[in-house]
């Protein structure tokens, strides 16, 4: 089995030889950054399958970082754990709505930091271009750019297939306007948010004949969530 590859963007050295160190000692290939450029250069040489990001870097924070990631195509499905000193709750609100999908503060042990690769890891082991996804009545051919319900057939327009693509990987979490913006469109090209409520209602829409425009859900003054699970 090849061992997962991990770059590590911490600009303290002896932090970054210490993760490392426990990192290679459980059997992931490891890669360190100092700063942003020298991380964008490693992505740009080889795609991690997970991102240690510190907060603070000597160029481009850590979150503009991470922001920039998950707005770009090619990498905006990296799992991403923001490691940090700031405590605060504010703080970890900030991280998560940056794009970071765990949140870990300093000091942290070794054992808590392998815990949270590894559970981070298997959430989103599975989610590569070459395998399907499936939720509830729906399957998704990432490979095929095809859409299923039930067996039968979807059409959705490009846009649609992106929206629902996103919302399949991440399931039964709300994002907002912006969010989905950032994460969908990429924050190369200008949309008025609005525009986020005419793709919905047409994702909607398209699904409504297969009884699965449901599972998009408007959660009121937050955004929307994508969820097929049943409720009793």
């Amino acid at each position: 089995m090849t061992p997962k590859h991990i770059l590590i963007v911490e600009d303290e050295r002896p932090i970054r030889e210490m993760i490392a160190f426990g990192l290679k000692r459980a059997g992931f290939e490891v890669r360190e950054a100092e700063d942003s450029r020298t991380a964008r250069s490693a992505l740009a040489d080889r795609r991690p399958d997970l991102i240690l990001m510190d907060w603070m870097l000597p160029d481009t924070s850590g979150l503009e970082l991470t922001r920039s990631l998950k707005r770009e195509r090619e990498t905006r499905d990296l799992p991403i754990i923001m490691l940090t000193a700031r405590a605060a709750e504010a703080d970890k609100v900030t991280g998560l709505d940056g794009g970071a999908d765990d949140y870990l503060t300093k000091p942290f042990s070794p054992r808590e930091l392998l815990a949270r690769v590894n559970a981070l890891l298997r959430r989103t082991v599975g989610q590569d271009e070459s395998e399907a996804v499936n939720q509830g009545d729906l399957m998704l051919d990432r490979a095929g750019h095809r859409v299923s319900a039930a067996g039968k057939p979807v059409a959705l327009g490009p846009t649609e297939y992106r929206l629902l693509e996103f919302f399949m990987l991440h399931p039964d979490r709300v994002y907002s306007r912006e969010q989905l913006l950032d994460r969908v469109w990429g924050g190369n090209v200008y949309v008025e948010e609005r525009t986020i409520d005419v793709h919905i209602r047409r994702l909607r829409k398209a699904l409504e004949g297969y009884a699965c425009d449901h599972y998009v859900q408007t959660v009121r003054g937050a955004g929307y969530r994508f969820s097929a699970r049943v409720v009793a």
